[in-house]
């Protein structure tokens, strides 16, 4: 739970981040559980072409292991050693983001991270900006709202990892949280929250996650308004000072660079860096799943209605996680999945439909959603009712599954190409305590998923006696549309509850 691009503000990263949501009671169907000759009947006129041939020798791979290093101050180390091409990576894990936010002060780690290159000790805002600008590299830090990490990566030519590593070292110890920074990027962000509110797929993003996680951290999607203006650089500062320690971080780098050769620099850079006594957050654990309850925000005038149907899924360590990664590539993972290829092949609904899942420390969620056009909103709720009763009810077929056990080996195939892809590989063993053969048995434990270890994780995580739908759009014309599946619940698109439920 990660690409990288210099952003200047949290404001933009939240536009940014929702921008990819969109690339992503329900009991009283108007259509019966599929029959298995139901399930294939409108697929006879859909060619799934260009199949990517999986070797039989991917099932059997061996990945380069990261060196491993530990400074006398506690900072650990991880090396990954390629030299195809002159350039470097490196990324700074902080191991507190949200998760350690002050209850009554949600969003403060976020603001630390996105504020960090706003100038420090020895350099301006300016200077850190041209300085990196003129090095041709990248500075960015962020952290999530309901992470339990924070995150400072740069990246750059080989030539100049000495001047890099020195601003990167700067940002990560000394940042200063100038006054006047802090309330630009107040401002900015502010902006940038408020706008958020006109974005429906943010608003059913905002609403699921509510839905789903209710008091936990995890219902944040951004941070609060209030918290946010009533955050001072003396909060920042407080909060950088007791999580920001060697003892509390990983350091992760891959590139054109040997141990031998960076250690020493590491350590002129990070070795007289102090530890601290940091507690780590106390995870809790995701609530009980609700009772499916049906959420609608309403958007007069609306031409289109976003859809959300999900619910509660894993935590990343589950042994599940395989065959809900199999279930979730047929459901909706990707255009040739079956709500791809029912709302938009077979009846021109949206330009596309989708199913994700994600897993964390706590459990995570598994959701359906499409943008559709408002006429077509009951059509479409009827088709993705069917499709999930359909892959609880009826068995994949053998050509479905390996169609999906194939896209997904092959993806990973591909992944092995990229460098910054196998160290983060190696970062989420280390963060989620995996075995230290996860990755080279990644295509073996897809392989082994079979029909009925997809219907059983369907069974359980499609879970339609607490599927929480969420609707946005013109409620004058879809809230009858939803009512037929259970009681509609109508907010504004400031979360507040809209009297006489949009009628």
């Amino acid at each position: 739970m990660m690409n990288h691009k210099t952003t200047k503000t949290f404001a933009a990263t939240i536009i940014l981040t929702i921008a990819a949501f969109a690339a992503a009671g329900a009991l009283a169907q108007e259509r019966t559980a599929p029959q298995q000759d139901q399930s294939t009947q409108s697929r006879k006129s859909t060619v799934l072409k260009n199949r990517a041939p999986v070797s039989k020798e991917l099932l059997k791979v061996k990945l380069p292991k990261a060196r491993e290093a530990t400074l006398k101050n506690g900072l650990r180390v991880l090396l990954l050693e390629n030299h195809k091409v002159p350039l470097f990576s490196m990324q700074m894990v902080i191991m507190s983001g949200g998760l350690s936010d002050p209850a009554d002060h949600r969003g403060l780690a976020s603001f630390t991270a996105s504020l960090l290159r706003e100038g420090t000790t020895r350099r301006t805002s300016k200077e850190i900006s041209e300085q990196i600008d003129t090095l041709g590299a990248t500075l960015t830090a962020s952290a999530g709202v309901s992470s339990f990490t924070s995150t400072v990566a740069t990246s750059g030519l080989v030539d100049n990892l000495d001047q890099v590593l020195d601003i990167f070292a700067d940002v990560v110890r000394n940042p200063k949280f100038p006054t006047d920074e802090v309330e630009k990027f107040k401002t900015r962000t502010l902006a940038g929250l408020q706008f958020l509110r006109s974005n429906p797929t943010y608003l059913a993003q905002e609403r699921f996650n509510r839905a789903v996680y209710g008091d936990h951290p995890a219902a944040l999607v951004t941070a609060p308004l209030e918290s946010l203006k009533r955050t001072t650089a003396a909060d920042l500062a407080q909060f950088h000072s007791i999580y920001y320690r060697p003892n509390n971080a990983l350091l992760t780098v891959v590139g054109d660079v040997k141990l031998s050769e960076i250690m020493p620099k590491l350590e002129r850079a990070f070795g007289d860096w102090e530890k601290g006594n940091v507690s780590q957050a106390s995870i809790p654990p995701a609530p009980a799943q609700s009772d499916s309850r049906i959420y609608l925000i309403d958007r007069p005038g609306s031409v289109q209605t976003v859809l959300y149907l999900g619910n509660l899924s894993i935590q990343r360590a589950d042994p599940d996680y395989f065959p809900l990664l199999v279930m979730n590539k047929v459901v909706g993972g990707d255009s040739a999945s079956r709500l791809f290829l029912n709302l938009r092949e077979d009846h021109g609904y949206t330009y596309g439909a989708y199913s994700s899942f994600g897993s964390s420390k706590y459990r995570g969620t598994w959701a359906a959603n499409s943008s559709v056009r408002t006429e077509v909103t009951e059509g479409a709720m009827r088709e993705f009712m069917y499709e999930l009763k359909r892959i609880r009810a009826v068995p994949v077929e053998t050509e479905e599954l390996e169609n999906a056990k194939r896209a997904l080996i092959g993806s990973f195939a591909l992944s092995l190409e990229d460098p910054q892809a196998l160290l983060q590989n190696i970062v989420t063993q280390k963060l989620y305590d995996l075995p230290a053969d996860y990755w080279d048995s990644y295509p073996q434990k897809v392989a082994a998923v079979t029909a009925a270890d997809v219907q059983r994780v369907a069974q359980k995580y499609v879970d339609m006696d607490h599927l929480q739908i969420v609707a946005v759009g013109d409620a004058s014309k879809t809230r009858g549309i939803l009512a037929k599946y259970g009681t509609v619940e109508v907010y504004d698109a400031e979360g507040k509850p809209v009297a006489g439920g949009g009628q």
